[in-house]
């Protein structure tokens, strides 16, 4: 039927490694992180908010997934991106819903096609990133 196509995603199985291995990354730091992973969509797939993680974390680091999985570019790819073009910065932090420009967010690809997100989000850019590729190395 011409009218479908078909879209590659994320399972339930790897989401939840994938967190698993967040998780364990983020205990190896000894400090709390909120850990997302949404679908090809931006649906929230898997989830976890560590016990003591900030309560505004929740919604970044679902924020973070969303828009590494929307322009399949991770969040702190953004930053290099629009850093040296003022207007493109402007419009783009000011007036794209859920854009987060600092890292922690990353695309899930299976082969060249991107099939869900991870974000991660509780401590610096800097740690949330390394927590998020701790995550991703699970289904590498």
């Amino acid at each position: 039927m011409s009218e479908t196509f078909n879209k590659p995603s994320i399972s339930t199985e790897s989401a939840h490694r994938i967190v698993a291995a967040a998780e364990a990354k983020a205990k190896a730091m000894a400090h709390p992180f909120v850990i997302a992973v949404c679908d090809e969509s931006g649906v929230l797939k898997a989830f976890s908010r560590m016990d003591g993680a900030a309560l505004l974390s929740v919604q970044i680091a679902q924020d973070k997934a969303y828009t590494a999985v929307g322009f399949g570019l991770s969040t702190d790819g953004w930053h290099e991106f629009i850093k040296n073009d003022p207007p493109l910065a402007a419009g783009a932090v000011g007036g794209i819903d859920r854009l987060v420009v600092f890292g922690g967010g990353y695309p899930i690809k299976a082969g060249d096609v991107i099939i869900g997100a991870i974000g991660v989000s509780g401590g610096h850019y800097k740690q949330d990133m390394e927590v998020a590729q701790a995550g991703l190395a699970a289904v590498r």
